[in-house]
């Protein structure tokens, strides 16, 4: 009876990350497209807040217009991993560089660690890139056409590949450094499309 409890538990968690990651990409896309950024963070991290908190946290899930339009200030949105909103105009601690990218990306790859997830949205070249322990693992073209299409099949890869298997497996040789294309609009990064290979159906299920 507890391991029955605890597969229903983790089927409700898996869909609900699934839901959130989704979420995530699809609003990404919408402020890409304007030409805007943004910066999500899903988990814990260090963070100080830029603006005084007037909007009270809220499961984004169910108010994407209101996540959006708090994505538009200066500033990350912190998000725990059932979508609930603990922070936003948030400054996240850079502790690490983001070889060839701005103070954005470099502040979300040194959130992604500790099983953390980061979505990165640039207003220069339009495109969300996706980071989980300390590496970038796709990147998502907002000018695709019809790429938000391609959008669900992304999130099962991002979902099934979970935190720590990136890293378990390496991203030096598997993958060249400018990625590969896996969906149309939707690029892959080393171990990530190594191992969505390997998967093969189970993401398109």
């Amino acid at each position: 009876m507890a391991k029955k409890n605890s597969d229903k538990k983790n089927l409700k968690e898996t869909k609900e990350s699934k839901k959130l990651q989704e979420l995530l990409i699809q609003v990404g896309l919408r402020i890409a497209k304007r030409g805007e950024g943004a910066l999500f963070v899903v988990g814990s991290t260090e963070y100080k807040p830029l603006i005084k908190q007037q909007v009270p946290s809220f499961n984004a899930l169910r108010n994407p217009k209101l996540l959006e339009s708090l994505a538009l200030m200066d500033g990350a949105v912190i998000l725990d991993k059932t979508g609930w909103v603990k922070a936003y105009g948030a400054m996240v601690k850079s502790k690490k560089t983001f070889k060839n990218f701005g103070t954005r990306h470099s502040a979300g790859l040194s959130a992604s660690y500790r099983g953390n997830l980061a979505v990165v949205i640039s207003e220069e070249d339009r495109k969300i890139r996706i980071l989980k322990d300390g590496k970038m693992i796709m990147q998502i073209d907002a000018l695709q056409k019809n790429v938000e299409q391609s959008v669900p099949q992304a999130v099962n890869v991002l979902e099934s590949l979970g935190a720590g298997t990136v890293g378990a497996v390496g991203t030096s040789i598997l993958v060249p450094s400018l990625g590969a294309a896996f969906l149309p609009g939707v690029v892959l990064f080393g171990s990530a499309y190594y191992l969505a290979r390997i998967l093969g159906n189970k993401f398109w299920k």
